[in-house]
């Protein structure tokens, strides 16, 4: 914001006047500002040459105490001569200004004019004064005047304090002026470190912005007096010489985050706020252009921004203020102890005030005392914090008070009605448990009715798979008991031939032809076919049986480890029945693990799967062939899989919904109780599974189990 306010010395242009002749400076042994005795010629064209300077006739004398040369690209020459009237042959120039980038002193050598130049773009440890202010030397003998020439040139503001003197009073007044830097940028840094600590206690972000603030604050001011450059950044000009942009244009963004958090100016004044936003993105666009090089540039958009934060703050705090607005006053002299520091600094530039040991600390001490009393404003907020905590809580103890007095009496007519809604609950409480044991029977009689439905169910497979091979043995039987009676009968006749007197040649004759006449291979083959029959159908009913067996596990009903494979084929045994030869099961099953599981509740939950998947086909089919049921087993780490899909009817949106709800069904009255699938669904939930249900409507349905391989107790 500096830049701005150093903008104002365009009016030193007033000041300056065409000499015709030039002021011989005269030293006597005390420091003295030379600045209104130099003369000053402006280079454009940045070409001229020390010998074309020596005999242009284009100076122009100065006659303010601090050559203020604006902001501008041009090379400008300054020429003075002095005469030395005191005791010391050695003199030293010192040029207060650090922040130029390029000074070049000429000193005459014996008649001829050497050159000693300095620059803030190299590094610190080169200089022969280890200071950041420019130092030369200047050789005159006692009684002795010779002509000095200054070249300088900056991308920035160029403010010329020149001051002579000898090297024992300038290295006195640098000591005095680091000591006074040291104590105000004490002061800030006091200031940053309270507040921080407070900011980490309250975690208030004003502190926090104060804090970025007042640390943006001290780094420009120190940027500007060269102390950044001599003990930050010694080695790294560059990032000196782009850090007094930055840190300026970082410090108003701060400012201006502060600024609207503390004074609350989004609620307040909400147009302002905007202002402020823009005020940000003008900072944010100004340190985007100084990192890509354009000095000039950034140093005009400092100037502008220092302007709309300038007026927008007094706007804003000068409203607040008549408003009576408290933290707003205390900002307003803040801002305005900032501001008289500044413009005092002006005035010395323009040669209004002297240049001396107070003004030249203006604007950084008024800079010190806008912190402090910027942080004082901060803490004066917590206490009008504190005091609007503490009226509050005076009104919230009158209300409690009112209304501890309004619940006394609404006491006595709630533990009227209370009385009165407990007998009322009392009695409802009866019906409901009347009610309550009434649904408990009628759901242990659909339970009961399910079981016996599903029972019935079990009884017309188990009956139909067993009626084929026992009647197969059994139509076996009669047919077996007349071919063993007539193999008997052979037999004895045999041996009544075999013991008669007839020679045995005669013998072999008779049976040859009685086993003839009775076609005795083909009976005998006709025995063994009919054994083979019953063989078969003995079987068949032993395999039904087993399978019944491991289906309902009557002899298992612990957790145990089972093969889910072999519980499907159970089951479909058991429901081979309702499939009428019509339906194709088609079974993909994988090498799956034992699974710790109830075997038979499992084979009960896929009976009512795959009876479901049979209604759905039967009803989408008919009597058609056609209908398919496919059951898909996999497994991984810790899961297996089971798949059952049908292409029976399918179901919408709102049936998947409801699938599993007891009750729920979409069979014609008398075909289902609607638990079967509920059943279903708690078989799995208590395996710890899963089941989820795929369908589209008339293409089909599939239910995917998932079950846990080891079961874990919920």
């Amino acid at each position: 914001m500096k830049n701005f306010y150093l903008s104002l010395l365009l009016l030193q242009i007033l000041f300056l006047t065409k000499g015709i002749a030039q002021n011989v400076i005269v030293f006597k042994g005390d420091n003295i500002v030379i600045g209104q005795n130099v003369s000053i010629l402006e280079d454009p064209t940045k070409h001229l040459d020390f010998n074309s300077v020596q005999k242009s006739s284009g100076f122009i004398q100065s006659h303010t105490q601090v050559p203020n040369l604006q902001l501008s690209t041009s090379v400008f020459w300054l020429q003075f001569t002095i005469n030395n009237e005191s005791s010391e042959n050695q003199l030293l120039l010192s040029l207060d200004y650090p922040t130029l980038d390029v000074c070049e002193f000429y000193y005459p050598v014996n008649g001829i004019y050497n050159s000693e130049k300095l620059s803030d773009s190299t590094s610190f440890d080169k200089r022969k004064y280890k200071h950041q202010d420019f130092l030369f030397d200047v050789k005159i003998p006692k009684h002795g005047t010779a002509t000095f020439y200054l070249k300088v040139q900056s991308n920035e503001q160029m403010v010329l304090p020149l001051v002579l003197g000898t090297p024992q009073k300038i290295a006195e007044t640098k000591l005095t002026r680091d000591l006074l830097w040291g104590v105000l940028m004490g002061i800030l840094l006091v200031m940053i470190l309270y507040n921080t600590f407070v900011f980490i206690s309250t975690k208030d972000v004003s502190y926090l912005y104060y804090v970025l603030y007042a640390l943006f604050i001290a780094l420009t001011q120190t940027s500007l007096s060269g102390y950044t450059y001599r003990f930050i950044f010694p080695n790294s000009p560059v990032l000196f010489n782009m850090g007094i942009i930055i840190f300026n244009a970082l410090g108003g963004i701060a400012f201006s985050l502060f600024a609207q958090s503390f004074l609350g100016i989004k609620e307040r004044m909400p147009i302002m706020s905007k202002v402020f936003k823009f005020i940000i993105l003008l900072y944010s666009l100004t340190i985007i252009v100084r990192l890509l090089g354009h000095a000039l540039v950034s140093y005009r958009m400092t100037d502008v921004s220092a302007l709309f934060v300038t007026v927008s703050t007094y706007i804003v705090i000068i409203k607040l203020s008549l408003k009576g607005y408290r933290p707003a006053k205390f900002f307003l002299l803040a801002w305005t102890m900032f501001f008289a520091g500044i413009v005092l600094f002006v005035l010395r530039n323009l040669g209004i005030l002297p240049y001396n040991s107070y003004t030249n600390y203006t604007m950084p001490i008024g800079a010190a005392i806008e912190v402090i009393l910027l942080s004082l404003a901060l803490a004066d907020r917590i206490n009008i914090f504190k005091a609007e905590k503490e009226r509050s809580q005076e009104e919230t103890l009158k209300v409690l008070q009112e209304n501890e007095k309004i619940v006394r009496e609404q006491n006595v007519v709630l533990e009227l009605k209370v009385n009165e809604r407990t007998i009322e609950l009392s009695e409802s409480n009866q019906e409901l448990n009347s009610t309550l044991e009434n649904l408990k029977q009628t759901q242990t009689q659909l339970v009961e009715s399910e079981k016996m439905a599903s029972l019935g169910q079990l009884t017309a497979g188990i009956a139909h798979e067993i009626n084929n091979p026992i009647n197969f043995v059994t139509s076996n039987i009669n047919p077996l008991k007349r071919d063993i009676e007539m193999v008997l009968e052979a037999l004895v006749i045999i041996e009544n031939v075999g013991v008669s007197d007839v020679p045995n040649a005669e013998k072999l004759k008779q049976i040859k032809e009685y086993k003839e006449g009775l076609d005795f291979d083909y009976l005998t083959s006709e025995i063994r076919h009919l054994i083979k029959g019953i063989n078969e159908g003995a079987t068949r009913t032993a395999e039904i049986v087993k399978g019944l067996r491991f289906f309902s596990r009557l002899d298992e009903d612990d957790l145990k480890k089972a093969d889910i494979n072999e519980g499907l084929e159970s089951t479909l045994i058991i429901a081979n029945n309702l499939l009428n030869n019509k339906i194709k099961i088609k079974k993909e099953f994988g090498d799956l693990p034992n699974v710790e599981c109830y075997p038979g509740k499992l084979n009960q939950a896929f009976l009512n799967i795959i009876s479901n998947a049979v209604y759905a086909v039967q009803k989408q089919f008919g009597n058609n062939v056609g209908g398919e049921i496919t059951i898909v087993t996999s497994h991984d780490k810790k899961d297996v899989f089971i798949g059952i899909k049908d292409n029976g009817t399918g179901m919408d949106a709102n049936t998947q919904k409801k699938v599993f709800e007891p009750f729920f069904t979409t069979k014609d009255v008398g075909e289902g109780t609607g638990l079967g699938m509920s059943i279903a669904y708690n078989i799995i939930k208590k395996h710890n599974g899963t089941i989820n249900v795929n369908s589209l409507q008339g293409e089909g349905t599939e239910f995917i189990l998932q079950i846990p391989i080891n079961f874990t107790e919920r």
